[in-house]
């Protein structure tokens, strides 16, 4: 077997019968034989260590050969270094490694006395052998190594693409794309099968690299190469494993079976399929097979003959009767093929009378729903009718009351008046002794909450005023129908206020405070006089009125009254018998109140003035 890049081929020996032996293709070896690569087994291309300019040779003073090798490996100071046992030493930096030159009497190997003295007093005794420097910027500032560095950037980096072109074609078959700042670009893989039989089939090629760094203005090509895809030298599956250095401007083609690269572009002879022994074989004949063989052999091809022969025989015997019984296979296809269609057509029937009973039981279940709908239309109709007459109606009795409405509230504000009227008149509050709000009812000074004049106040008569004031806070809440949160009991100058909100007050008796100093404790007797302005408060806010101060209990209950008590029109008649509310509101239902309500209108009428009233006026 002759060696090919290292591909395995065939091998036949000569004078074996088992020519199904052959050696299987190892895994690190390609599968293509060199003269089976076309480009359609061409996937892609690679370009390792670019280099955009060209390598400088470095001038030599003298041939490189073996006669320098002793001259290279054996300087006077070498050998003076090896003779030196340093001592070891820490540094901080390459600079402050010391290698002190010990004085030495010892000639140098290769030299005399006379010479070694020379030398000696040619050479400093006791100086230091400064070590050279392999850096020769390692001293350099950040900003020097900065710019270094991207110099080095500028050089080597570079913006590269490749184009395929055939021989026989002007066009490029093929162009990638830009690499952008790459020194082993790697470009996309590609697939040459659309390009048709004529570029496939070819094993030769060009390949164009064109380049561009910074410091260039227009793209320059690179790397032009004509090569036979025969003469390429397989490396490998893949790269991982392939830890040889590659030349500067290396291309790799990735074929279907690994990766290869051209080291050199002389094509490689091919393979010769012969056995390595044909050399040596003489001119001699050589048994190749026995008699027994060939003998079987002929058998073989005899059996192989008359089976054809039969083959033969037998189709046309087949064909014979088939162009027979034409007719009869022809009447015997009709007939199946019109049971299939007949049982088609009977399936398709029963499916389409299934439909039909479905869409009946729908049509009457849809005609069933709108025969309902149409009696719940028509009665639907009928309850419009009534409701429109009843609305007819209604509305004639809206109108009507919206005027017995308006009649009643002039009628009740009229009566809101007479009854104000007549508790000013009852209970009369007037300014005392021309002081800014400071006013008496029936006579009796009343000063405001927490005001100076409070404390020089007599508490009889402070607490005879309270009583008037919750007797007509009681009055008005039940002539105004406006419940109070916090019920007074006149009594009086012994009147109580009942606080049922507060949640923090165990018993009914904390809950009542009086309205009088006399035997009572200072702070209940303030809160039960904040309780009573707080009752006037929300009477005032019910009938649309602001109060300034709610200290001011004399001042806001006169400016309620007041309010009240102003409009238009002549005063309407008490109504009789009976105590009613206001205009022509029903009777207040409680018996207790009507039957107090008529006492003390009796009271009123034959005296002028109530019980309390009269007794204060009396003492």
């Amino acid at each position: 077997m002759s060696k090919h890049q290292g591909s395995e081929v065939y091998r036949k020996n000569i004078g074996v019968t088992d020519f199904g032996d052959v050696k299987i293709l190892s895994k690190d070896r390609p599968w293509l034989l060199p003269s089976n690569r076309k480009l359609r087994h061409l996937q892609g291309i690679s370009l390792r260590n670019l280099s955009v300019s060209p390598q400088a040779s470095r001038s030599r003073g003298k041939t490189i050969d073996d006669e320098s090798l002793p001259y290279a490996l054996k300087t006077p100071a070498k050998i003076f270094a090896q003779r030196e046992i340093p001592k070891l030493e820490h540094s901080r930096s390459s600079t402050e490694l010391k290698s002190p030159l010990q004085k030495s009497s010892i000639p140098l190997r290769g030299e005399s006395e006379a010479e070694s003295s020379d030398n000696a007093s040619s050479r400093p005794l006791n100086g230091k052998l400064r070590r050279r420097s392999t850096l020769n910027w390692t001293n350099a500032s950040p900003r020097a190594r900065q710019d270094k560095l991207e110099n080095v950037v500028r050089e080597r980096m570079a913006q590269t693409w490749f184009s395929l072109h055939c021989s026989d074609a002007e066009e490029p078959v093929y162009v990638s794309e830009v690499i952008e700042k790459a020194m082993n670009p790697s470009f996309r893989f590609f697939d040459l099968n659309v390009y048709g039989p004529m570029v496939t089939r070819q094993d030769e090629l060009i390949i164009k690299f064109w380049t561009k760094t910074e410091t260039m203005t227009n793209y320059k090509l690179l790397i032009e190469i004509q090569f036979c895809l025969r003469s390429l030298q397989f490396i490998g599956k893949s790269l991982e494993n392939f830890h040889h250095p590659l030349p500067q401007n290396c291309v790799l083609f990735h074929l279907s079976d690994g990766i290869y690269t051209s080291f050199t572009d002389l094509p490689l002879d091919e393979p010769v399929l012969a056995a390595p022994n044909a050399s040596k074989q003489t001119s001699s004949a050589q048994p190749t097979s026995s008699f027994d063989a060939l003998m079987r052999l002929s058998n073989l091809d005899d059996c192989i003959q008359d089976a054809l022969a039969t083959r033969e025989n037998l189709t046309s015997q087949i064909n014979a009767l088939l162009e027979e019984q034409k007719h009869s296979l022809d009447i015997v296809n009709a007939s199946s093929q019109a049971e299939e269609r007949l049982a088609s057509i009977s399936r398709a029937l029963t499916k389409t009378r299934k439909t039909v009973r479905a869409t009946e039981s729908r049509r009457s279940e849809l005609q069933f729903s709108l025969a309902t709908r149409r009696s719940t239309i028509t009665s639907h109709d009928t309850s419009i009718d009534g409701s429109q007459n009843h609305l007819k109606r209604a509305q004639g009795d809206v109108s009507r009351r919206k005027n017995a409405r308006q009649e009643a509230n002039v009628a009740l504000t009229g009566q809101t008046r007479r009854v104000c009227e007549d508790l000013l008149a009852i209970y009369p509050i007037e300014p005392f002794d021309n002081k800014p709000l400071s006013f008496t009812i029936r006579g009796l000074h009343l000063p405001n909450a927490a005001s100076t004049s409070s404390m020089e106040a007599d508490p009889s008569v402070t607490a005879a005023a309270l009583g008037f004031v919750a007797h007509i806070v009681h009055l008005l809440s039940l002539y105004l129908l406006t419940p109070i949160p916090y019920p007074p009991s006149p009594h009086g100058s012994t009147s109580t206020i009942v606080d049922p909100v507060s949640a923090n007050m165990p018993s009914s008796a904390a809950r009542t405070f009086p309205l009088f100093q006399k035997g009572a404790v200072a702070y209940r007797f303030e809160y039960g006089v904040f309780l009573l302005n707080s009752n006037i408060e929300l009477l005032m806010s019910r009938q649309g009125s602001r109060m300034v101060d709610l200290r001011h209990t004399l001042p806001n209950l006169k400016y309620l009254l007041t309010v009240l008590a102003t409009g238009k029109g002549e005063l309407p008649a008490r109504k009789r018998p009976g105590v009613q509310g206001p205009g022509n509101a029903s009777t207040i239902h409680s018996p207790k109140m009507n039957g107090d309500m008529q006492t003390l209108g009796k009271k009123t009428r034959a005296n002028g003035k109530l019980p309390e009233v009269q007794a204060l006026n009396d003492g």
